[in-house]
C-alpha cells in the first residue's frame, strides 16, 4: 500500500458539539482538477456552518453523494442510510407514488441537518450537494406550506450568467408588483436562482401557481431573452425560469451548499450591486469556489439572511 493511499483510507474519531464521529479518508480528492480532499470539503463545510445551518433548519435534505470523487459516479439520496445515527434528527414524509419512497408505507424518511455534528455526519459520506424543500417541518414533524418561493434561473446556450443577471433584474421587478423581495445566488452551475420570503405560509401548489405566472408573464414580455417552457430544444440563447421547483416533492441547491462539478464552486448569495454589475459586464460575474465564499462571509457577513 503506498503512503497516499494509506493517508486515504486513515480514520479518525473527532468530537463534533459532544458527539462523536468517526471520520475516514481525508485524504481522498474529491475534485481532481483541483486536488480539493474530503478533509478539505469537511473544513469548508464546519467553516461555513454558522451561516448555513440557520438556512437548513427545520428543512429535509436530499442529498447528492459522490463517494470516489466528482469524476465518478453520484447518486440521490432522500431516505436516510443504514447506520445512521440514533441521535439525528429526522422527518418521515408521505410521498404516495414516488419511485424512491418505502413500498412498505409509501414514506420517506428525510434527515433534518440542524446541528454542526449532523452535517459533519453526512458530509463525511462524501454528501457535496445538500438540496431542500421550500417548505419546513413543524415540531410536530409534519410538513408545513412553504415559507418562500424559488425561481431557478437557467441559461441555454450561449446565454449564460450575463444574461440571467439581466433576466434577474426583471424577476425581481415583477416579484415586486407581488410585495415580494428577491434575494439572488449563484447556482454553482451554470445560473443564479431567485428566492423571495412569502408573507404567510402557502400550500406548495399556491407558490408554484406563482412563480409560474411572474416566469409566462416575462417570456410574454421579452420572447427573445425568457422562456418559462421546460423543452430544451426552446432554451439555446434564453434563460428558462424554472418555476417548478417550487413543487412539495422538488429541491433545490441550498445556498451554500458545495456543488459536484469540476471545481468546488459554492452556491453564493449575492448583492443587487454584484446583479446590476453582472447585468452590464459579461466579465463581471462568476461562479465562486468555496475558499472565495468563505473570504465573502468574513467581508460581508450573510447576504441571504
Amino acid at each position: 500500500m503506498s503512503p497516499r493511499e494509506q493517508v486515504d483510507k486513515q480514520e479518525v474519531y473527532v468530537d463534533v458539539e459532544g458527539r462523536t464521529l468517526k471520520i475516514s479518508n481525508l485524504g481522498k480528492v474529491l475534485y481532481p482538477r483541483t486536488g480539493t480532499t474530503k478533509g478539505e470539503v469537511l473544513n469548508y463545510y464546519a467553516q461555513i456552518a454558522p451561516v448555513l445551518l440557520p438556512h437548513l433548519k427545520d428543512r429535509a435534505v436530499t442529498r447528492i453523494r459522490w463517494p470516489h470523487g466528482v469524476e465518478d459516479m453520484s447518486f440521490f439520496e432522500k431516505n436516510i442510510p443504514g447506520g445512521t445515527p440514533s441521535w439525528v434528527h429526522t422527518v418521515t414524509v408521505p410521498t404516495t407514488g414516488s419511485r424512491t419512497a418505502s413500498k412498505e408505507d409509501g414514506t420517506l424518511t428525510f434527515p433534518i441537518v440542524d446541528d454542526l455534528a449532523t452535517l459533519t455526519w453526512m458530509v463525511n459520506l462524501a454528501a457535496l450537494e445538500l438540496h431542500v424543500h421550500q417548505w419546513t417541518v413543524g415540531r410536530n414533524g409534519r410538513p408545513r406550506g412553504a415559507d418562500r418561493l424559488v425561481i431557478d434561473l437557467d441559461p441555454g446556450e450561449p446565454a449564460g450568467l450575463h444574461e440571467c443577471c439581466q433576466v434577474a433584474l426583471l424577476v425581481s421587478d415583477a416579484l415586486e408588483e407581488h410585495d415580494l423581495t428577491a434575494k439572488p445566488v449563484t447556482s454553482g452551475s451554470k445560473g443564479l436562482h431567485l428566492y423571495a420570503d412569502l408573507p404567510k405560509r402557502l400550500p406548495s401548489d399556491e407558490s408554484t401557481a406563482l412563480a409560474k405566472s411572474v416566469a409566462e408573464a416575462l417570456e410574454k414580455a421579452r420572447p427573445k431573452l425568457v422562456t418559462a417552457t421546460m423543452t430544451k430544444a426552446r432554451r439555446s440563447g434564453k434563460v428558462f425560469l424554472d418555476w417548478s421547483q417550487n413543487s412539495g416533492s422538488k429541491t433545490t441547491i441550498s445556498p451554500y451548499s458545495l456543488r459536484g462539478k469540476d471545481k468546488p464552486y459554492v452556491a453564493t448569495p449575492l448583492g443587487w450591486d454584484e446583479v446590476e454589475e453582472g447585468a452590464d459586464d459579461p466579465d463581471a460575474l462568476e461562479q465562486f469556489r468555496f475558499d472565495e465564499v468563505l473570504a465573502r462571509v468574513e467581508e460581508y457577513g450573510d447576504l441571504f439572511s
